[in-house]
């Protein structure tokens, strides 16, 4: 039976991540990058497909968990009757590209309990059983490309391609177990000693914590743990920011809404960007930036949604039918075949996040500006036509409204680039497109009947994407056509508190209906509600979904209310972002949803 996603805690070196269930399993983890192919896949399927469990044996046992203060360090308490036990686990800090370590400390804190290990290594997704070979340190294996060396401190047996131990811990006793990734074609590295990779990594993410300028509050403590989070899901060469580290998990238990998101959404941009400046953390802005450009370098209309962790843009997108899915929830999808979309919101965000690094006081890049120019001359013919929209849907292209107010954006901030920061561009002719869209939006994309912009040109269907106009600056708050928009959604979209995306319609999406509510929609409500005035509306929007994070403070992409459990890939970087930027606009007088829509 599988683990529901909120029972999962997140643990990673900032080139890959795994996700360590409260039943002390580990069942994912790819190598050595977020979308490299994973050797724990159990997540996906079942323990055949791959795991490492570390628990206590027998199922009478109570467990409570926590990251030690300011870290990524995941300590897992196991109690029994006779015993209890401290799980420490982490992932030093990457010095080498061709070298992983993941450190599983097994501490003793009360009496003696008896504990098992379990483990399967199965790469390429669970689909390929390696060579295990036993040696004086444990155990490797090897397959193709890839080996796992596994320093085991117990005496273990294995049979039918699993390995198995059983030994027990007293109070004060530590046994370390290390597994280490490396080339297959390499010698296994050295490692260090396990205590002192604690001590370095728990020093490394302290110090790191220590430089967050989050104001103190009520919510100071999410915002940390979502800027840790945050980090976590940084790859560490380039600066670009995975989405999630996770593939396939469902919008829907065993519907069909299953993508790959382990890699970087040009969309998710200047929310990103605001959340790591405001918490002052500019040196991690600037290499989002820097990444940025790098990757949407090239003609413009070849500008692609998402790219790779390195800026690759072939993310072919296919279907791996050895696995079940996460509970039976299938296709389980590699690649992500929205990568070739037009979706006209990313040149917003593109424009935006080079203003927005302006004025946060990022000096003049004369490159950045050829490539910002490059942009706005495609989008003057190119804002007109229909795209596939901000969530990716595989029906036909549309005039979504969101995405004309996203190339809105764009030219606004060319506009601004030259009336605040001089650059020399043709500015009469962008004012004059800037006034032409707005009032074509204004006369298409709003249903004066329904008092609402609607998802579409033609539509009557309400859509929370459009809860972003007043957080761009389109129009504001407090004008009528915005509030007649977030009181429909709020009416019709709204679950227990929760935004959903919008009403799924096959028609619409050439997909089956069903999904949960959208987490960072309902944090751009909560936006709207103090950007209008309504505080303590914002307030409460935003203390009910804090009741969505998990244990040890984790978001996934949604959430079902009906049945109260975390849906979609997860954690997820955009919920993250979104609940960093919210945090700010309830608690800080200029907040970025304000700063973001004001010159």
């Amino acid at each position: 039976m599988s683990l529901r996603i909120e029972d999962y805690a997140l643990i990673g070196n900032m080139r890959t991540a795994a996700l360590v269930g409260n039943n002390g399993s580990i069942d994912w983890l790819c190598t050595p990058r977020f979308d490299s192919s994973a050797c724990f896949a159990a997540l996906l399927g079942n323990a055949e497909n791959g795991r490492w469990l570390i628990a206590p044996q027998g199922h009478s046992y109570r467990v409570t968990r926590r990251y030690r203060d300011d870290t990524l360090i995941l300590e897992t308490e196991f109690s029994t009757p006779s015993g209890s036990a401290v799980v420490i686990d982490f992932m030093p800090i990457a010095e080498r590209r061709d070298q992983l370590d993941l450190v599983r400390i097994v501490t003793g804190t009360r009496g003696t309990i008896a504990m098992q290990m379990e483990v399967l290594f199965r790469f390429d997704y669970g689909h390929v059983v390696p060579w295990v070979r036993r040696r004086a340190y444990g155990l490797s294996a090897i397959a193709g490309p890839d080996a796992v060396a596994l320093r085991i401190p117990v005496p273990f047996e294995s049979r039918d391609f699993t390995t198995r131990a059983e030994f027990s811990v007293k109070q004060g006793q530590s046994l370390p177990f290390v597994l280490t990734w490396y080339p297959s074609n390499e010698p296994p590295p050295r490692s260090k000693v396990p205590q002192r990779m604690l001590t370095e990594t728990e020093s490394w993410w302290r110090e790191w914590s220590s430089r967050c300028a989050a104001q103190e509050g009520e919510w100071q403590g999410a915002v940390k743990r979502s800027l840790i989070t945050l980090k976590a899901l940084t790859y560490l060469p380039t600066g670009g920011i995975v989405a999630a580290p996770t593939t396939s998990l469902p919008e829907m238990p065993g519907g069909q809404r299953n993508w790959d998101y382990r890699f970087c959404w040009l969309r998710d941009a200047t929310f990103t960007l605001y959340a790591l400046l405001i918490c002052g953390y500019k040196e991690e802005a600037r290499a989002w930036r820097e990444w940025l450009l790098r990757a949407v370098a090239g003609q413009p209309h070849e500008l692609q949604i998402m790219y790779g962790l390195a800026g690759e843009r072939r993310l072919w997108e296919f279907e791996v039918p050895w696995l079940d899915g996460y509970e039976h929830s299938r296709p389980v999808r590699l690649g992500n075949a929205a990568h070739e979309q037009l979706q006209l919101d990313v040149y917003g965000e593109v424009m935006d996040t080079l203003y927005c690094a302006r004025k946060f006081g990022f000096q003049h890049d004369d490159e950045a500006w050829k490539v910002q120019e490059a942009l706005m001359d495609f989008l003057e013919s190119a804002w007109a036509q229909p795209d596939n929209g901000i969530w990716e849907v595989r029906g036909p292209r549309r005039h979504f409204t969101h995405s004309k107010v996203m190339a809105w954006v764009a030219v606004d901030r060319a506009v601004r680039m030259v009336e605040r920061f001089e650059a020399q561009g043709p500015v009469d002719k962008w004012r004059a497109l800037r006034s032409h869209i707005h009032d074509d939006i204004c006369r298409h994309g709003y249903d004066p009947a329904r008092n609402a912009f609607v998802q579409y040109y033609g539509s009557k269907d309400l859509d929370a994407s459009l809860l972003m106009i007043p957080l761009v600056g389109f129009l504001p708050a407090t004008d009528r056509r915005v509030t007649g928009t977030v009181q429909a959604i709020r009416r019709e979209l709204m679950v227990d508190g929760l935004v959903r995306r919008y009403s799924t319609q096959p028609h619409v999406e050439g997909l089956p209906p069903g999904e949960g509510a959208f987490l960072a929609c309902t944090f751009w409500l909560a936006d709207n509600l103090a950007l209008s005035g309504h505080y303590e509306q914002a307030r409460a929007t935003f203390r009910n979904l804090m009741t969505t994070c998990n244990d040890v403070g984790l978001l996934s992409e949604e959430y079902d209310p009906a049945n109260r459990r975390q849906l979609g890939n997860f954690p997820q970087a955009l919920s993250h972002v979104s609940l960093i930027n919210t945090a700010h606009n309830l608690t800080v007088a200029h907040c970025p949803a304000r700063h973001r829509s004001e010159s």
